[in-house]
């Protein structure tokens, strides 16, 4: 039987029966890596949205770590805009112990603010 493409990669097939099916697995991974909320959200977002992208980088075996590169993004981002926009309001550990309520909801609404941002600039885009 002549090389085949596949064989010239480095792929083997088995036999079943008559058949010889290639044996076709996802590549190792080389890492395992933490993937939290940012990282399934954007891995939702690409399987839903940009297939080829997402099946490319699964049979690749580099999934994990991009999802793991965009979960670090977001978060590094995510932590800085809610430090900034808090600075820039005023929203201190002193409003925090003299009106408890008007510093969660201050909180609150930079927070929102702040995922509205990282969503929109690394998580829902490509």
């Amino acid at each position: 039987m002549a090389n085949t493409i596949f064989e010239q990669t480095g792929g083997t097939y088995t036999q079943v029966g008559d058949y010889m099916l290639p044996d076709l697995l996802p590549a190792e991974e080389e890492k395992e890596a933490n993937i939290g909320v940012w990282g399934m959200r954007h891995k939702r977002y690409l399987k839903q949205h940009h297939k080829v992208l997402y099946y490319n980088l699964l049979t690749s075996g580099k999934l994990n770590s991009y999802l793991a590169d965009i979960e670090q993004q977001a978060q590094e981002l995510f932590l800085r805009l809610v430090n900034d926009l808090a600075e820039k309001e005023n929203v201190t550990e002193e409003l925090k112990s003299t009106d408890m309520m008007l510093w969660v909801q201050k909180m609150n609404n930079i927070r929102n603010r702040a995922m509205e941002i990282v969503n929109a600039e690394l998580i829902y885009t490509v």
